[in-house]
């Protein structure tokens, strides 16, 4: 399992006034598979993937990724843990707007010491269509661009996991279609287990397996 997930909690606020988010997730996922997560605004979808990506400790259970035990990691250990290992693809691109679109793919995997960062920067980019404009800034390019920058930022390590939290949130159906086939085809290249969040039925469709969330809570675990 690449993901293994046992009474995850998470509980936020001050001490006098908590919010349970997450109230008690079990949650298995092999290599190599893909998963939507489902559910209203609220029901703790980014929350748990925050969790799992090590973005967020969570408040009570435990929690495995890669072989890795997120409880007995300080946040300097999960930062660690998640470099070269996670990928994450969100939906406003977060790309940097004072580098160019190789530099914001090569940057992290320079920065985690892989030496041939700008030359598997310039592959990625060729692999997601955007091979002509390595030196594009974020603003000079469209939102279907920059979010295949930000795949290709995602997957340049080659992670074991990626996440996607509404990554066609802010396109067009059109753009939003072609970015939901490049995620695909790039994340079995890659050989990363997937998890998406999403509201759109096709792109849930495309996973193996469907996963509800309500009010903190998994309701709903299915194939596809």
């Amino acid at each position: 399992m690449v993901i293994r997930a046992r009474g995850v909690t998470l509980t936020l606020g001050a001490a006098d006034a908590p919010t349970a988010i997450l109230r008690g997730i079990d949650l298995d996922v092999p290599r190599g598979a893909s998963v939507a997560l489902l559910g209203p605004s609220g029901s703790g979808k980014s929350s748990l993937m925050s969790v799992l990506s090590g973005l967020e400790r969570a408040s009570g259970g435990s929690v495995e990724v890669a072989g890795l035990d997120f409880g007995k990691l300080d946040e300097d250990g999960l930062a660690r843990a998640r470099r070269g290992r996670i990928g994450i693809v969100l939906q406003a691109f977060h790309l940097l707007p004072t580098m160019t679109a190789l530099e914001n793919v090569a940057v992290p995997m320079e920065l985690a010491g892989q030496a041939d960062a700008f030359d598997r920067a310039r592959a990625e980019l060729e692999a997601v269509g955007l091979g002509h404009r390595p030196h594009h800034y974020p603003a000079q390019l469209s939102g279907g661009e920059q979010q295949r920058v930000a795949i290709a930022r995602a997957l340049g390590p080659r992670p074991a996991l990626l996440f996607a939290d509404e990554p066609t949130g802010n396109l067009d159906a059109t753009t939003g279609t072609e970015v939901m086939d490049l995620l695909f085809a790039r994340r079995a290249a890659a050989g990363a287990t997937l998890l998406v969040i999403t509201h759109d039925s096709r792109l849930a469709a495309r996973c193996d397996r469907v996963i509800e969330l309500m009010d903190g809570r998994i309701v709903a675990d299915r194939p596809r």
